[in-house]
């Protein structure tokens, strides 16, 4: 299965941590091709970095032109800011953009309580793996 995995760039070691496991396990797993700048960097960096790819690099396309023959996205929210399962802005609209290419939605950890995306992740019906990768079929 060809999947893309999303979510805060500030997990960026764990996405290729994740990517790897897929692919052991015989997935097409990736994530985007943005990550490289920011392996090894601190949160602040980090930060600064994806302001600056999604402003000069349109990095909002540049993940939906690779996510186009993709089967599923799997949609690392892990706890930050204090807030545990955490989903931002981005990674809603990948997950929109996924239910959209008719794709299997799976999360990390179960949907979390932010008011402003909870019913619309729910809508897509994400499979939960509680990062349990062998559940990805």
């Amino acid at each position: 299965m060809k999947i893309g995995i999303i979510g805060s760039m500030q997990f960026t070691d764990k996405m290729l941590e994740v990517r790897n496991k897929l692919q052991k396990l015989g997935h097409d797993a990736f994530i985007t091709d943005l990550h490289k700048t920011m392996i090894g960097k601190s949160e602040e960096e980090i930060e600064k970095i994806k302001l600056h790819q999604k402003y000069s690099m349109d990095a909002i396309r540049e993940f939906w032109k690779a996510m186009q023959n993709a089967d599923a996205v799997l949609v690392l929210n892990l706890d930050k800011n204090g807030i545990k399962n955490y989903v931002g802005g981005n990674t809603l609209m990948e997950i929109g953009f996924a239910h959209v290419l008719n794709q299997k939605i799976f999360m990390w950890n179960p949907i979390p309580d932010m008011p402003y995306c909870k019913t619309e992740i729910k809508a897509v019906k994400p499979i939960i793996i509680n990062g349990d990768l062998s559940k990805i079929k």
